[in-house]
C-alpha cells in the first residue's frame, strides 16, 4: 500500500475544526512575528533605557516555567481548553494595547509582565487543544502547526515593510493589531466534547513522577535547548562575519522554511516518534558542530536547512509521544509542564552559552551540541519505555507514525 493511501482523509467536521485552529496558530504566531523583531525597537524609540529594557524582555521567560502549567492545568481540570485560549488571547490584546500608551519604565515593566502572564500560555493551551484533536478526530498535529511557522514569517517581513513607513514608535500598534485579529480568531474555534475518562484517572500532578512522561520532556528539552546560542548569536555573529541584513533574514527564514516542509510532510512518516525525536538530536549534533567551525556562507545556507530537522523533527516526534503516552484528560497540562521544562532549560541554556560566547566565541555552539548528544542519550537509554505500547487507557495517536 502507497504511503498516501494509508493517510486517513479526516470527516468534514474534522475539516473544518482544522481549518479554525490553523486559523487561530497563524494569527498567535503573527503576533510573535510582529514582536521579536519590533518590541524593543519601541522600547527604545518611547525612550526606554538599555538597563529597563533588558529586564522587561525578560518577563515572558520567567512566566513561561512559574505560572504558565498552573494556568493549562486550571484549564483542563475545569475542561475549558477552548475558552483559556480566547480569554488568553483577548487579555493579550488588551495587555499590549495598554502598553501602547505608557511610557514610564516601570509601568510598562508591571503591565508587560502580566500580559505575559496570558501570553505564554496561548501556545501550549493551542498545542493541548490540538493533540486532542489529534486523538479525537484522527488529525495530524504537524500541518496543523506549520500554519504558525508561516504566519511566524509573514509577521516578520509585513512588520518590516510596514516599519520602514511607521515611526518607530508607532510600531507596538502593529504588535496590537494582530493580537486583536489573534483574539477574534479565537472566538471561530470549535468546542471539544468532554473527555472520556479513564477507568482508573490519572492526575495531572502524577505526570511528574512518571518516569516515561520525565524521559520525554527531559530529552525534548536538551535538543531544543540546544539551540539557544542560535537564537541569540546567531544573526550578532553573521554581522560580524560581514554578511548583510537581507543574508541575515534570508538564513533565519531558510531555517523556518525548513521546518515547514517537515511539519507538511509529518503525515507521510511512518517511523515512531522516538526515531523521529532520535533524528532532531543527532541532527542538532552535526548542525552545531559544523556551525561552530565558521563555515562559508555557502555551507551555512545548507546547515541552516537542519532547522527542519533540530527544531521540526523534534517537535513533530515529542508531540507524537505525549499523545501516545499521556492519557487525554490530561494532555493540556502536560504540554504545560514540557513548556515549562523546556523554557528553563532554554533560558540556562542562554545565559550559559552567554558566558561561553564572551570568552570562547564560536565555540559556545560545541555545548550546544552536547546538549543534542545528551538529549540522544536519554532516548536510546529509555527508549524500551518511550517504543512501549500506549495503555488501553491512552489515546491513539494519529498523527505520527509507529
Amino acid at each position: 500500500m502507497s504511503p498516501e493511501s494509508q493517510i486517513p482523509i479526516p470527516s468534514p467536521d474534522a475539516k473544518r475544526f482544522a481549518s479554525r485552529l490553523a486559523v487561530f496558530y497563524a494569527t498567535s504566531f503573527t503576533v510573535a512575528g510582529t514582536y521579536l523583531p519590533f518590541f524593543t525597537v519601541w522600547l527604545k524609540a518611547v525612550g526606554i533605557e538599555a538597563s529597563w529594557i533588558g529586564v522587561i524582555i525578560a518577563a515572558p521567560a520567567v512566566t513561561r516555567f512559574t505560572l504558565l502549567p498552573f494556568i493549562t492545568a486550571a484549564a483542563e481540570r475545569r475542561n475549558a481548553i477552548r475558552a483559556a485560549m480566547i480569554i488568553t488571547a483577548v487579555i493579550t490584546a488588551l495587555g499590549f494595547t495598554l502598553l501602547g500608551i505608557l511610557r514610564a519604565p516601570l509601568l510598562i515593566f508591571v503591565v508587560f509582565v502580566l500580559t505575559a502572564c496570558f501570553w505564554t500560555p496561548i501556545v501550549p493551551l493551542t498545542d493541548g487543544y490540538a493533540l486532542k484533536a489529534v486523538a479525537r478526530y484522527g488529525l495530524n498535529y504537524g500541518p496543523l502547526r506549520l500554519w504558525g511557522s508561516a504566519a511566524f514569517i509573514a509577521g516578520a517581513l509585513v512588520s518590516g515593510v510596514l516599519a520602514d513607513l511607521v515611526a518607530a514608535e508607532q510600531l507596538i500598534w502593529l504588535i496590537v493589531a494582530f493580537a486583536w485579529v489573534g483574539a477574534l480568531a479565537g472566538f471561530g474555534l470549535r468546542p471539544l466534547d468532554a473527555p472520556v475518562k479513564s477507568a482508573t484517572p490519572q492526575r495531572g500532578a502524577s505526570l511528574l513522577r512518571n518516569p516515561t512522561f520525565l524521559t520525554i520532556v527531559v530529552a525534548a528539552a536538551l535538543i531544543q535547548g540546544s539551540h539557544a546560542a542560535y537564537y541569540t548569536f546567531a544573526s550578532i555573529v553573521w554581522q560580524g562575519a560581514g554578511l548583510s541584513g537581507t543574508t541575515i533574514s534570508v538564513l533565519w527564514v531558510l531555517g523556518v522554511v525548513a521546518e515547514i516542509v517537515v511539519f507538511a510532510l509529518s503525515p507521510r512518516f511512518t517511523w515512531s516518534p522516538v526515531w523521529l525525536m532520535l533524528g532532531g538530536a543527532l541532527s542538532a549534533v552535526l548542525r552545531w558542530s559544523i556551525t561552530a567551525q565558521d563555515p562559508s556562507l555557502p555551507v551555512l545556507t545548507t546547515v541552516q536547512l537542519l532547522h527542519g530537522f533540530t527544531f521540526g523533527l523534534t517537535q513533530v516526534g515529542t508531540m507524537g509521544l505525549l499523545v501516545r503516552h499521556v492519557p487525554g484528560h490530561v494532555i493540556a497540562r502536560g504540554q504545560g509542564y514540557y513548556t515549562a521544562a523546556a523554557g528553563f532549560v532554554m533560558s540556562a541554556a542562554s545565559i550559559a552559552s552567554g558566558a561561553v560566547f564572551a570568552r570562547y566565541g564560536l565555540a559556545v555552539y560545541d555545548m550546544m551540541a552536547v546538549m543534542g548528544l545528551a538529549g540522544a542519550i536519554v532516548l536510546v537509554l529509555m527508549r524500551r519505555r518511550l517504543l512501549a505500547p500506549a495503555s488501553v487507557d491512552q489515546p491513539h495517536s494519529a498523527g505520527s507514525g509507529g
